[in-house]
């Protein structure tokens, strides 16, 4: 929509009321009720300084400091603590120059082996990324483009204050860095090299009401310019002791929002907003005008700028965030919008440090365990707004496939709440309308109680479809071969002829062997096998035509679950056969499903990165299609968090709707978390390590929700996701739990800790504690056994 213009006059004399609300609107419009911040670590690298600005209680003499510089120890000291506390952002901060004014810091320098600050700084950043994973944020001031070229290399974003361009300001008097000319010939350097960029405005050290509206259209028209201002900072003066400004009055709370409107009123609506939370007692009106961010905010440092001022604790930055309808999402230092173009915005050499600790949105992954240890700990902390600290706290960070539980998001330890999209959107789908796509990734991008009220309508869903009963089937798993002449880059199973490589070796069991497993599964009591294996280069068609025959001949009553899409589109390429006819016969020597796998992500963009020589999107439903023309049954599955974003798991689910709604023929979704430990396109660093555990559950969620009335039964898959995991999903859609799966070896493959055998029992226990009744079913959700609260 087109936006208002708004002259000077009207923004610093207008009504503030109406300003505010139009702030509010534009902020609204471009980000919804996502409010982000940076979990982040302060490195105060030094404090030497050669400006002396009258505000100023950051830059010390060296008679007060104990030592010129960090050394590379504390430095990573301060860095490892914040990794373990679950921040993404190392924030240098230092003075200006120092060695040009102090002899005490060119010596040290010089005895340290390092030319300038800078030349320190690029060394402490690549220790920082290297040792701990964080994410460097160079806040070094005026630099030179060289300075700023040798930066980006070793941090993912850079800043500096641009503060007033009023030359005439007594705070900025000694203070030869802060000359306009030098801050605007470094933002627009920024700009040239590509750089992700934070800058700002101080709002009551002497400037008038035109110098801030200068200010901020200069940083606009840089912005239009290079589109590198990630965000700008507006920040009120509080005076300090000691200073020279300490007897000057604080910036007024009405002049401070009134200036944050007009800053969001005057810049580009890509352009995010940030207003630092711990210079207001009240911080909860920044919202009121128009910010999308609260900046770095550190469970471990202190603020070093203003250290009489403390950072909110989280849980109560979040509960305060709540109040006013929005969900508080950590971010990383750079953006979205740039990590997610980072062959333009970022060096080479910081690509996959932002992309393994990006979410599925390019922003921070959240991690709850580690973030709020407490608010998942105790549920009667939650929500409350008691102060919690963190320092010293251990990441528990969930991954899926590891031997470990995921944080608790279901049930919800607070009332689920949402506003704005997330809650017209659930609105629609209770009422019974059918979401499109921009509906359905709302949902998948929903953060903080949203999630629990999308887990919430799901299980109300889960009620209608599948009752109260949660099913499982006896059946193992037979991966026939390893070897596979395609190349998938997410596959840590399939080995070339001669492969070596990653996990085990490569192997082919013989027919005898396929029938050994398959009838010891049926006497152990199993009514499925299901088969599946690599591409081997001497398979042909008839080899799984052979494999059902033989299987059917000795268990007749087995049901055989197997060949994935591509291994029956394959089969029938090499025979040149088409593929009705093909499957018409897989069926008539024994074969009764299909299972999802080959899937990934049903759309050919992501494909072309995971498996550019796999079938298409097209040729992957058209198999579907075609199976179930002819009276074969098939899942859908989906693989998640790997390269893909929102936007694709929506259309893999539209696109396998549009096909149930034809033709009938799936019994089920099951998603499928991508395990990364041992994945090739990780290991090369391509890759995501997996969804969050957020990202599950609304994966699994959502499609509940997306194909209600469809397909009645969602699966979560136990191998990938451990039971603990399965408990919190099966409260939010899932009414199954698959296979007690005898033998899997893919995912084990891929580094999943899970996976050879599951426990009826197990199963039993976990679906008593939740009031719900275990049933046997096959693989047709023909239930075979009463439901029961217990299984032998």
């Amino acid at each position: 929509m087109d936006r208002p213009t708004y002259d000077e006059e009207t923004l610093v004399d207008g009504p503030l009321d109406t300003l505010l609300s139009a702030a509010c609107q534009i902020r609204d419009e471009r980000f919804g009720t996502r409010i982000t911040y940076s979990p982040k670590v302060f490195v105060p690298l030094t404090t030497l300084c050669r400006d002396r600005c009258g505000y100023c209680t950051f830059a010390k003499s060296p008679a007060r400091t104990d030592a010129p510089y960090l050394t590379p120890d504390e430095v990573l000291s301060i860095a490892v603590r914040g990794a373990a506390a679950g921040c993404h952002e190392a924030l240098f901060t230092l003075g200006e120059c120092p060695e040009s004014r102090y002899a005490v810091a060119r010596d040290w320098l010089a005895e340290h082996g390092y030319s300038s600050t800078v030349d320190y700084l690029v060394a402490m950043c690549e220790l920082v990324r290297e040792e701990t994973g964080l994410l460097p944020h160079a806040n070094a001031g005026a630099l030179s483009e060289s300075e700023l070229g040798r930066l980006r290399t070793v941090s993912a974003s850079q800043g500096m204050m641009l503060e007033s361009l009023n030359p005439e300001l007594a705070a900025h008097r000694g203070a030869p860095d802060k000359d306009p000319a030098r801050r605007v010939a470094t933002l627009d350097a920024a700009g040239e090299l590509a750089i992700p960029f934070t800058t700002g405005i101080l709002v009551g050290i002497g400037e008038t009401h035109r110098d801030r509206w200068d200010a901020l259209n200069v940083i606009a028209e840089a912005h239009r310019r290079y589109g590198h201002i990630q965000e700008v900072i507006v920040q009120n003066f509080v005076p300090k002791p000691d200073t020279v400004m300490r007897n000057s009055p604080p910036c007024e709370p009405e002049e401070f929002l009134r200036t944050i409107a007009m800053a969001r009123v005057i810049l580009p609506p890509d352009i995010h907003l940030q207003a630092p939370p711990n210079l207001l007692d009240d911080f909860g009106v920044l919202l009121d005008a128009g910010i999308d961010d609260w900046g770095g905010v550190s469970p471990v440092t202190d603020d070093h700028v203003n250290p009489e001022r403390a950072w909110p604790e989280l849980a109560r930055l979040d509960a305060v965030t709540a109040r006013r309808g929005k969900m508080l999402a950590p971010r990383l230092t750079v953006y979205p919008e740039f990590a997610a173009d980072a062959g333009r915005w970022l060096a080479e050499e910081m690509r996959f440090s932002v992309l393994d600790r990006s979410d599925a949105e390019y922003l921070g992954r959240d991690d709850p365990g580690a973030l709020f240890p407490e608010r998942y700990a105790d549920a009667n902390n939650v929500g409350t707004g008691a102060e919690v600290k963190l320092t010293g706290r251990k990441s528990t960070a969930w991954y899926s496939g590891a031997d470990g539980a995921p944080p608790v998001l279901v049930p919800a330890s607070v009332d689920p709440g949402a506003a704005g999209a997330v809650r017209d959107t659930l609105r629609s789908a209770l009422a019974g309308e059918e979401l499109g796509e921009a509906e359905i990734v709302t949902l998948l991008s929903a953060r903080g109680s949203e999630v629990a009220a999308v887990a919430r309508v799901a299980d109300e869903l889960r009620t209608k479809s599948a009752g109260n009963t949660v099913t499982y089937v006896r059946n193992r798993n037979i991966n026939y071969t390893n070897v596979c002449t395609f190349k998938c880059r997410f596959c840590g199973f399939a080995k070339g002829p001669l492969s070596l490589n990653l996990r085990g070796k490569p192997y082919l069991l013989e027919m005898e062997q396929i029938v050994e497993r398959a009838v010891e599964a049926w006497e152990l009591g199993c009514t499925e096998v299901c088969l599946q294996g690599g591409i081997h280069p001497n398979f042909d068609g008839e080899h799984y035509v052979e494999v059902c025959r033989a299987v059917k001949q000795a268990v007749p009553e087995m049901h055989i679950h197997g060949f994935t899409a591509l291994e029956v589109t394959e089969g029938a390429r090499r025979l040149g056969e088409p593929l009705d006819s093909y499957l018409s016969r897989l069926k008539e020597a024994g074969l009764r499903s299909l299972p999802g796998t080959a899937a990934e992500i049903l759309d050919d963009d992501v494909r072309a990165v995971l498996c550019p020589d796999k079938i298409s999107t097209e040729e992957w439903l058209e198999c579907h299609r075609v199976a179930h023309r002819i009276g074969l049954r098939s899942n859908i599955t989906m693989m998640f968090g790997s390269v893909e974003q929102p936007v694709h798991w929506a259309r893999h689910l539209l696109r396998t709707r549009e096909l149930q709604r034809e033709t009938g023929g799936f019994t089920e979704f099951v998603g499928l978390p991508f395990v990364h430990m041992a994945a090739p396109i990780y290991l090369k660093q391509q890759a995501r390590r997996g969804p969050t555990w957020r990202e599950v559950v609304l994966v699994h969620a959502v499609a509940r929700i997306v194909y209600h009335g469809l397909v009645d039964h969602i699966q979560a898959s136990w191998v990938k996701i451990g039971l603990s995991g399965v408990k919190q999903l099966l409260q939010a859609g899932v009414d199954d739990v698959g296979g007690t799966l005898m033998d899997e070896n893919i995912s084990r493959a891929a580094g999943a800790a899970h996976g050879q055998h599951i426990q009826e029992a197990d199963l039993a226990g976990m679906v008593s504690d939740l009031g719900r009744w275990l049933a046997r079913r096959d693989t047709l959700y023909q239930l075979l056994e009463p439901a029961t609260a217990k299984a032998s």
